[in-house]
């Protein structure tokens, strides 16, 4: 052992004897508050991840076969209105004419409009998943020990998924270094009051983890989750599950169209 190495392992010895026990405490709570906060920013990102994807294969579920199912719907509730005023006596269908219409009215209402640009699905670059990461090691609302500053970390989280989930990432790069040079990201001094507050950031992000796990648990659980690892297994074969869905509510949409056109010459 080198005469430098010995010098350093006894004046570390002798800071550590000289330390206070809440200084010797605090240093071992910051290590394992940082522990946590990386393990907290991984359960933010695969949640956010499993959000944005989701939320991109809705859309383009809805863009493919939603709004074809809203059409299919729109035309059996008209039929079903003029079965029933052709027959204005037969309450059973009156009855049917009215749930048709509901029904109708719920999914075009799901369906939203019809655009001519199919939505992309949602894949985030590393660069985007480190910038996330960072984000929520630094900006995430239950890592805030006072409400002023969690209010205004709820907010900037919100922007920041926002922008994850729309793949902008220099948004989310001004977000962090905005925060980062805030002085709200200043605080105060003093070894036991700094103790307090890592071990309350620590509590905050445990019981985090805990809400992100059974979040996640809810979503891979999720009928929409479901139908999107469904149609990803089909991809993986060579199969376009959504467009053979489309194909098969057009062919619907026919047959419908046609029996519109009888039930309506029949008046």
């Amino acid at each position: 052992m080198t005469q430098k190495s010995t010098d350093l392992k006894t004046l570390s010895a002798s800071l550590g004897a000289i330390a206070k026990p809440e200084e010797r405490e605090l240093a071992l709570k910051l290590e394992e508050h940082a522990a946590i906060q990386a393990e907290l920013a991984e359960r933010e990102l695969k949640a956010e991840d499993l959000r944005a994807e989701l939320g991109a294969f809705e859309k383009q579920y809805l863009h493919h076969v939603g709004t074809l199912y809203a059409e299919l719907d729109e035309l059996k509730a008209q039929i079903a209105a003029r079965r029933a005023e052709a027959n204005p006596s037969d309450q059973k269908a009156k009855s049917f004419a009215c749930d048709a219409r509901t029904r109708a009215e719920e999914t075009k209402a799901s369906a939203g409009e019809k655009s001519d640009v199919a939505p992309r699905s949602f894949e985030a670059t590393l660069e985007m998943k480190r910038l996330y990461r960072e984000v929520a090691k630094r900006i995430h609302p239950d890592l805030a020990s006072e409400a002023a500053d969690r209010s205004r970390r709820e907010v900037l989280m919100a922007e920041a998924n926002g922008a994850y989930e729309s793949g902008d990432e220099t948004r989310l790069t001004k977000i962090l270094t905005g925060y980062e040079h805030s002085p709200e990201a200043v605080k105060g001094d003093g070894a036991g009051a700094d103790l307090v507050r890592v071990i309350r950031r620590i509590s905050q992000a445990q019981a985090r983890v805990v809400e992100l796990d059974a979040e996640t648990a809810k979503l891979l659980q999720s009928d929409l989750y479901k139908l999107k690892a469904h149609l990803d297994e089909a991809k993986a074969l060579g199969r376009d599950v959504l467009s053979e869905m489309a194909a098969k509510v057009a062919e619907q949409i026919a047959r419908a169209k046609s029996q519109l056109d009888k039930v309506t010459a029949m008046r």
